[in-house]
């Protein structure tokens, strides 16, 4: 009875903040989301069914469906700023899918996108003055995202546009009116490829460029489900969703791939693949030690899947490498590797994951006997300090 009359409440929060942001100025008001949809080949019932999913991927009742669905359809009132800084851009085209666009890529598309330097017409001056203005107009009530590790202290590395400004100081200016704020991809949630060693560019995540709460959405790339899933959290609460210690969303990653892969089963009956090709390959059993690194990996891949949900990395052969943690490219490289095989060395420490994992009790990990004991050792002394 109490977690109904808690839903119930927050039912109401969402309606009435809802029913206050459909009274906004609209960006494209001759538009709606279904017909937009439906040029698209996304009927009503498609729709539907993406709001169901959204809301369980949010963690929300089955219920609140209907209010996600209000949400994505007053998604427009909301304004967006997309800055690209040191990246390969493939976070953008996780989102667009322009060759089998989405219901979320169509969200993308409907929103009120102020300024993304991919899609975008304009181009020198031009484009420098829609960024100032989209700023000036909507300071205060925009969600900025950026994508790209940015240089700190050798800024001049990455220096943009017609007027010369740094990739650093379009963050400050972009970050200083921005209602919410989320680093799109491993690359501006942690540094990415361009901090790996020797990083010659000193490249660093957002978070130590600007001195405001940042929401992490790691991942190379990262879901595209995990990006809107963000947008449509904050139109719908107006807050910023409860983050684990490396401010990631828990909602999108509260779990281990470790905890939802489909090949579990073999992890627990000590069925793995020993070498590329061999036949417990073929057989689909775990891919531990070929070098996956679910077990150490926080995201909801296994769930989500990519390429219009039909796979992901592991169902096609080849083990996770830890893509949505921090520093993966040092500490979870070689690919092909275990950890459990080498010191465990990794950007953990004791916190971050290790202590999600102890945290939400999931560390049924370090019973397993597969080499990876230091993981258990590590949950143990997290545990022993939080206990002091």
């Amino acid at each position: 009875m109490e977690q109904q009359n808690k839903d119930k409440r927050l039912y109401q929060q969402i309606s009435q903040r809802l029913q206050k942001l459909s009274k906004l100025a609209a960006h494209n008001e001759d538009k709606d989301l279904v017909k937009e949809m439906s040029k698209k080949g996304i009927d009503r019932r498609d729709f539907m069914k993406w709001a169901g999913m959204m809301t369980a991927t949010l963690a929300l009742p089955a219920s609140f469906a209907p209010l996600t669905a209000k949400a994505a359809q007053i998604a427009n009132r909301i304004p967006v700023i997309w800055l690209h800084m040191a990246e390969c851009t493939g976070c953008s085209e996780s989102l667009l899918r322009t060759e089998d666009p989405s219901i979320d890529s169509v969200i993308f598309d409907y929103i009120n996108l102020e300024y993304h330097e991919t899609i975008m017409a304009a181009s020198g001056y031009q484009a420098e003055q829609n960024l100032k203005n989209a700023i000036e107009k909507h300071k205060g009530n925009y969600i900025l995202m950026v994508e790209g590790g940015i240089p700190q202290g050798t800024e001049y590395f990455l220096t943009i546009g017609a007027d010369g400004r740094t990739g650093a100081q379009e963050c400050r200016d972009a970050a200083e009116g921005a209602a919410a704020i989320f680093a799109i991809g491993t690359c501006s949630s942690f540094g990415g490829v361009q901090a790996a060693y020797p990083n010659p560019s000193n490249a660093k995540p957002l978070s130590k460029i600007i001195n405001k709460p940042i929401i992490n959405v790691p991942g190379c790339p990262p879901s595209e489900k995990n990006i809107i899933g963000n947008v449509m959290y904050f139109i719908m609460f107006g807050t910023l969703p409860a983050v684990d210690a490396y401010n990631r969303p828990t909602w999108a990653y509260g779990h281990r791939i470790h905890d939802l892969c489909e090949r579990r089963g073999h992890f627990d009956a000590g069925e793995f693949v020993q070498e590329f090709g061999d036949e417990n390959a073929k057989n689909g059993y775990c891919l531990y030690k070929v070098g996956c690194k679910g077990p150490y990996t926080f995201n909801n891949c296994s769930k989500l899947r990519f390429n219009s949900h039909t796979s992901w990395p592991i169902q096609a052969g080849h083990g996770c490498i830890g893509c949505s943690e921090p520093n993966f490219w040092d500490t979870m490289s070689p690919f092909e590797e275990p950890i459990g095989n080498r010191l465990f060395h990794t950007s953990y420490d004791g916190i971050g994951a290790d202590k999600t994992a102890n945290t939400i009790g999931t560390t049924i990990l370090a019973a397993t006997a597969v080499g990876i004991a230091a993981h258990a050792v590590i949950s143990s002394f997290v545990k022993k300090e939080d206990e002091q």
